[in-house]
């Protein structure tokens, strides 16, 4: 996944592995905010946790499901690169989301 991603795809997600908490497609975000400081606008989505899981990623794909619908596609908003793999072996994976201001919410529109 990089800049040139534009859609979501299956390729190269988590395997949904019986017992773990992913399921194909990831979470659905919830929005905790939206706002406005000077000329940036911003939102943030509510921490997204798996428990009793049992998977590695290194990246995360915010995608619109309401769009591409007549192609089955749905188009890409944000990738996310956690850094280098992360894993939870019958654990907790958490994706936490950075604070919703105009400097750091994950979207941000200047």
């Amino acid at each position: 996944m990089g800049a040139a991603t534009t859609e979501d795809s299956s390729s190269n997600e988590v395997t949904n592995i019986s017992g773990t908490a992913y399921t194909a497609g990831g979470a659905t975000l919830t929005r905790s905010g939206v706002g406005l400081t000077g000329t940036t606008a911003f939102t943030d989505f509510s921490d997204v946790t798996y428990t009793s899981a049992s998977f590695t990623a290194n990246g995360a794909m915010i995608y619109n499901t309401t769009t591409g619908t007549s192609t089955g596609t749905t188009d890409s908003v944000a990738i996310i690169a956690f850094g280098g793999d992360k894993t939870a072996s019958n654990g907790t994976f958490k994706i936490e989301f950075p604070a919703n201001d105009a400097t750091a919410a994950i979207i941000r529109l200047a």
